[in-house]
């Protein structure tokens, strides 16, 4: 069984909208550690997080985090330990277009 440690994900949404950030390769399970998210702007904005298993749809049923405000020129830094399956889907948003960078670190273990 093989784990290697990286950077899992890594999203600069250009939309409101919801954009992957990590979806778990076949064959493999991951673990996210640690989620950081950056606001690169001046702006105040909120984000959202989902953990979709088998790329559920994004609801307010699989969020971690929702609505939380992310100041501008700042960084949260959130320590997870989520464990993820084979299909699961990590799904952010932010309330501000290109506002936000979100990076997901952790294992993927195949």
């Amino acid at each position: 069984m093989a784990t290697v440690y990286k950077v899992l994900g890594q999203s600069f949404p250009t939309t409101t909208a919801n954009a992957n950030l990590y979806t778990v390769p076949a064959l493999t399970s991951s673990i996210i550690s640690t989620l950081t998210i950056t606001n690169v702007t001046t702006s105040p904005a909120t984000c959202r997080v989902f953990i979709r298993p088998a790329a559920a749809a994004a609801a307010t049923s699989n969020a971690v985090l929702y609505d939380i405000n992310i100041a501008g020129n700042s960084l949260a830094t959130f320590t997870m330990g989520v464990t993820l399956a084979t299909t699961d889907v990590v799904t952010v948003q932010s309330s501000v277009a290109n506002t936000l960078t979100f990076q997901a670190f952790g294992t993927e273990i195949s």
